[in-house]
This record gives structure tokens, C-alpha cells and sequence, in this order.
């Protein structure tokens, strides 16, 4: 029997419940040993050529985390045993932690378990999945090394969070570097473990998919609310009872309980979070272990193809494709099918068709609000701080802003992605774009409002009316984004006599408007102790009228590129 005569894709397909390693019975015809004995043999030259690859890879990335990191902590360490006291902030490191480590675990669990969605853990290349787990092999051997892989690389981010944490602590709070790391690793080991184990959950099961689709807004929520109040935390603003809770609520928050423990801000009995976390982090890698054996050829080889086209487009810069084809593999099957009244007036013909796709993408106007939730949250920060302090403060707050006001700008990127498309308009192209800037601007301004009210009923205090205002330039920034049409990777090559130059080059033209508004927008209302309110105003809509007018130059020049030629 030769390997090609293999059963039936639809008969080879494992069920969520079937374990292929318990089930010898449905492997009479096993050729697992012979057909990976084969194929070692076969890819040896390329598996040598592969493994000195990935060895220049990890040593160049050894070679950078010990001359950046290494040599500058050695040294501050030295200045410390001969007199140097960096405990200037050693308070306000311990209040922003407890938030903070929550905010990283959470966040790492939620990643790792979206990207399950389209990729996963269990991620083989196309040729194993379209070819050698069709043929009479098990599905274990075949898969649970990916698994690992995908294990061991989740350790890289853990193992940088706890040297970084053991080095901060142990100059900023006397603490040790070694006792310090020691006790961090723990959550950085078991933490990235964790993760992994709910991506490989995610790609067997369908209903922990739907799961994850569905309470990842609200788990997204939670994250930056828990990084906003570590900041807070920083600036003296923090909740001792509420990080208690926090810490208590999971292995996110059992983390950051091992990890203060040798600290000065120790918590009472928190070495007990030691015992589940060891505990939870060792059944999950059992079932884990297990699981991956039996995730379906069929979800296996839709993330493999879309896995593939994601590597295509980025290699060639096309982010915005590659947004686009994980999209069509995320998208559920229910529909928003909402509709509006027809405009009766011509020109309402454009606001109306840019209102009704936002209405179809509830998910736009999701992520809208979860954006703007942190940067209203800031607007009190913000006014307390001063100096160096307030401008860092203003560039994250305007930064969350121009991201809340960019997801509503997605009518007009789809018009920039071909500028054909606007054959149908009577209007000249660079008007047609200013168009689609109404309804990103209405609903800006509208959704700063209401965050501003909310806000303010809150006790947030009048600096948050400055909101609506602000949301104007964020618009026009979204907009000036949206004009820049398909990725000119030319430029990370052109030939300027400036080194290598290319790739902020790129990067400037990629993001334009972030890059020119969020530095210009931090300065003007983060200097001193901020501008009046007449001034802010005047800032906003200077700053406003001038993207605009940038947005509509990017759109005639987007036009004149695309024009057939005679």
C-alpha cells in the first residue's frame, strides 16, 4: 500500500472528541513511522539549512538584548553598589504594577487566542496539512511539535517581561535582581503557557471560538481600563482594594501576586497564588498536549492558506491586505443587515451610503467606544500633570483618540483602494473624499460628546469638553491615512542619499497623519499647564483645517496616479 491511498479527506477528519493517540483501531494501515522517516530523510538539507537560519536569528536576537539590556543593567547595577540611588520612583513602580501585570497577562491571553481564530498554536505549513495529513499518518506526531515550537517561542516575551521586571526592581526597590526575576519568571513562564494552551482550545473547539469572538470587545475593555488605571496607579491615583481584587481574579492577576512578593509592596498571603498557577499551568499543558492531535484537517488547513496569504501580504508591505484577508476569515456568519431611509437629496447620497456601511460593521463602532474609553479616562490625569509628564500623557490620550476616530474612517479607505471605483460620482475625486469625511466627523464629534458627558457626570472635570473639538483633527488624521491609496514600497528603496533612510521614509508616508498630528497635537495642549479653553479650541481646529486640506491634495494626487493613460 503506498502512501498516496489514503483515506477520504472527509473520513480523515478527526472529531473534536477523538483522541487518535486512544483509537489504534481507525489506524490499521499506520505508516506514521515509515512516511516521517522518509520525510527526515528527504528534508534534511533543508532542515540543516532551516536550523542555521533560525540559529543567526536567535543569536543576533541574544546579541541585541545583552548590549542593550545586559550592559545597561550590569552597569546601573555597579553605579548602585558604589552609591547610586534610582528610588526616586521606586513608589509609584510598586502602585502601577499590580494593574499593569494584570493588563500584560490578560492582554497576552487575549492575543494569543484571537490569533487562534485565523493561525493558532498549532500551526503546520501548508505541504503537511494540503498533503501529509491526508495519507495514513497519525495526526499526533505530526502536530504536537508545533505545539511545542509555539510553547517555547510564547516564553521569549515572558522571559524579557521578568528579566525586565527583576532589573527594575532590584534598583528601584532594593529588591535583588535575583530574588526579583526569580519569583517574576514564574508568571512569565506560566503565563505565555497558559496562553498557548487556550490558543490550541480555540482551534479545536468551535464553541470556545464563538466564545472568544464574543467577549473579546469586553475582555479588550477590561485590558485597556487595567492599563489606565496602572497609569493612574503611577501618577498616585490608585485603588489598593480594587488591585487586590484584580490580582485575586485569575492567573493574570495570581502573576503579578508571585512576582511582588520579595517587594516592599508584598502582599499578605500572596505566595499562596503560587500553588494554582503551578497547578493550572501544568493540566493545561496535559490538555493541551492532548488537544492538539485532534483539531480537524479541515480548520487546520483554512488557517494554514490564510496564515500563507497574511506572509504574502506582508512581505510586500500591503498591511491593509492583509487586515482585509484576516477580516474575511474572522467574519461570523450573521450579518448586520440594518438599514436607513434613502436620502431624498442628492447631496446626502455619500453620507448615506458611508452611514449605512458603518451601521452594517457594528464591530467599527465597537471598537470606536473601546478606544475612546481610555482617552477620556486620561482627560484628569492629563489635567493634574505637568511638565514632562503631561506631554507623554497627551500624546497616549490623542494617539487612543485618533485610533477611535480612524475605525470610522473605513467608507473612505475603501473608496482610496481604488480611486476606479468612483466612477459613479458626479463630484471631482478630491471632493468625493471630503465627503466621506462627514459622517467620520459627525460620529466623532457625537461619540466624544457622549464620552465627554459621561465623563464629566463622572467628575472628570471641563477639560474632557474639549473632546468633541479634538475629534475633528483626529478625523482629518484618519482621513489623510485614508488617502495614501495601495502601499508604495518603492520608497523603503529610494535612492536619497540618506542611508537607510527607506524605512522611515515609509513609515512617514504610511502614517502621515498620526506621525504629523499626535507630536503636533501633545505640544500644543501639553505645554506648561495647558492652553485656555479658547486656545485649545483654536489649536483643534487649525490642526483640523490643515489635514483636510492635506487629505484632499493626497486625494487629487491618489486620482492623477491612477488615471488611464492615452
Amino acid at each position: 500500500m503506498s502512501i498516496a491511498d489514503g483515506a477520504p479527506q472527509e473520513e480523515r477528519e478527526l472529531s473534536p472528541e477523538a483522541d487518535p493517540e486512544k483509537e489504534p483501531e481507525a489506524w490499521a494501515d499506520d505508516w506514521t513511522g515509515d512516511t516521517l522517516a522518509l520525510l527526515r530523510a528527504l528534508r534534511a538539507p533543508h532542515r540543516r539549512s532551516r536550523a542555521g537560519q533560525i540559529g543567526y536569528v536567535v543569536y543576533v536576537g541574544v546579541m541585541m538584548v545583552l548590549t542593550w539590556g545586559g550592559l545597561l543593567s550590569i552597569g546601573a547595577f555597579a553605579n548602585a553598589s558604589m552609591g547610586a540611588d534610582y528610588t526616586g520612583h521606586d513608589a509609584q513602580l510598586l502602585a502601577a504594577l499590580p494593574s499593569g501585570v494584570c493588563a500584560l497577562g490578560l492582554g497576552l491571553i487575549l492575543v494569543v487566542a484571537r490569533d487562534a481564530l485565523w493561525r493558532g498554536p498549532v500551526v503546520a505549513p501548508r505541504a503537511t496539512v494540503d498533503w501529509l495529513l491526508n495519507q495514513p499518518v497519525r495526526p499526533g506526531p505530526v502536530l504536537r511539535p508545533w505545539f511545542w515550537i509555539s510553547c517555547a517561542i510564547a516564553l521569549v516575551p515572558g522571559l524579557l517581561a521578568a528579566a525586565g521586571a527583576g532589573v527594575a526592581l532590584g534598583l528601584m526597590d532594593r529588591t535583588g535582581f535575583l530574588p526579583a526575576f526569580g519569583w517574576a519568571l514564574i508568571g512569565g513562564v506560566c503565563v505565555p503557557l497558559l496562553a498557548t494552551c487556550c490558543g490550541v482550545a480555540v482551534e479545536r473547539y468551535e464553541g470556545a471560538a464563538r466564545f472568544v469572538r464574543r467577549v473579546s470587545p469586553l475582555v479588550a475593555l477590561l485590558v485597556l481600563l487595567l492599563a489606565v488605571q496602572s497609569v493612574l496607579g503611577w501618577t498616585g491615583h490608585g485603588n489598593s482594594t480594587l488591585e487586590l481584587a484584580e490580582m485575586w481574579s485569575g492567573p493574570w492577576g495570581w502573576a503579578a501576586l508571585v512576582g511582588l512578593t520579595p517587594t516592599t509592596a508584598a502582599v499578605s498571603g500572596g505566595w499562596l497564588a503560587l500553588v494554582p498557577l503551578l497547578l493550572l499551568t501544568a493540566v493545561a499543558l496535559v490538555l493541551g498536549y492532548r488537544g492538539a492531535a485532534g483539531i480537524r484537517l479541515g480548520s487546520l488547513r483554512e488557517r494554514a492558506r490564510t496564515a500563507a496569504g497574511v506572509a504574502a501580504a506582508l512581505r510586500t508591505a500591503e498591511l491593509r491586505s492583509a487586515r482585509m484577508v484576516l477580516a474575511q476569515n474572522q467574519q461570523s456568519g450573521r450579518r448586520a443587515r440594518l438599514r436607513i431611509p434613502p436620502p431624498t437629496r442628492a447631496w446626502l447620497a455619500v453620507p448615506w451610503r458611508d452611514a449605512t456601511a458603518l451601521l452594517r460593521a457594528p464591530s467599527r463602532i465597537g471598537r470606536a467606544v473601546l478606544f475612546s474609553v481610555p482617552a477620556l479616562l486620561l482627560v484628569p490625569a492629563v489635567a493634574a500633570a505637568s511638565g514632562v509628564d503631561r506631554l507623554l500623557l497627551t500624546a497616549v490620550t490623542v494617539s487612543f483618540g485618533y485610533l477611535a476616530a480612524a475605525q470610522l474612517a473605513e467608507p473612505a479607505r475603501v473608496e482610496a483602494d481604488d480611486p476606479r471605483r468612483a466612477g459613479w460620482s458626479p463630484y471631482p475625486y478630491g471632493e468625493l473624499m471630503l465627503r466621506h469625511a462627514v459622517v467620520p466627523a459627525l460620529s466623532a464629534v457625537l461619540l466624544a460628546a457622549l464620552g465627554a458627558g459621561v465623563a464629566a457626570a463622572l467628575g472628570a472635570g471641563a477639560a474632557v469638553w474639549l473632546a468633541p473639538v479634538a475629534a475633528l483633527p483626529l478625523t482629518a488624521a484618519a482621513m489623510v491615512n485614508a488617502c495614501r491609496g495601495p502601499s508604495r514600497v518603492e520608497l523603503m528603496y529610494t535612492p536619497t542619499g540618506m542611508g537607510s533612510m527607506g524605512p522611515f521614509i515609509f513609515l512617514a508616508w504610511y502614517a502621515a497623519g498620526p506621525v504629523t498630528l499626535v507630536p503636533a497635537l501633545a505640544f500644543a495642549l501639553g505645554l506648561g499647564h495647558g492652553p485656555s479653553a479658547v486656545t485649545g479650541v483654536f489649536w483643534c481646529l487649525l490642526f483640523a483645517g490643515v489635514l483636510f486640506y492635506w487629505s484632499y491634495q493626497r486625494a487629487l494626487t491618489l486620482s492623477g496616479r491612477h488615471r488611464p493613460k492615452d
